[in-house]
């Protein structure tokens, strides 16, 4: 398997070199929106631990992320007025994963709106700061 990169765009998130739209955070976990978003409300869970994907990450690390992208997923549904949830999780090339730092896409939907297809467009600024807003409300911040 691959050695893990830690020049990686998420790695360069969690050391503050790059910024986000953060809506979560634990000790273990990272939740920030996906700039390039399939859906309103489109976010990003990623372990603050090196990790790959899903072959290499420690079970400690993968169940907070798992944790953390239910408690995401509970939140779009109240914050985007969702009719359902999508988590996704890739791990290698050849499954579709781009960014090789593990991460869950939890998307939110609605019946009869498709989400768009991946890396189509970056969204406006002004709008993922105003949906960090309303997923941070929806947690409870």
């Amino acid at each position: 398997m691959t050695a893990y990169d830690d020049q990686n765009v998420f790695a360069k998130i969690l050391r503050g070199e790059i910024p986000c739209f953060k809506v979560d955070e634990s000790e273990r976990a990272l939740a920030f929106l996906d700039i390039m978003p399939r859906s309103p409300g489109h976010t990003l869970v990623i372990p603050k631990a090196p990790a790959r994907g899903i072959l290499d990450i420690a079970d400690d690390d993968l169940a907070e992320v798992a944790r953390m992208a239910r408690r995401i997923a509970v939140a779009a549904m109240m914050a985007f007025d969702a009719e359902g949830i999508i988590i996704q999780q890739f791990s290698e090339a050849a499954s579709g994963q781009v960014v090789f730092h593990l991460h869950m896409h939890v998307m939110p939907v609605k019946a009869g709106i498709e989400l768009l297809p991946p890396q189509t467009r970056k969204e406006d600024p002004a709008i993922l700061a105003d949906h960090a807003r309303r997923m941070v409300a929806a947690l409870g911040g």
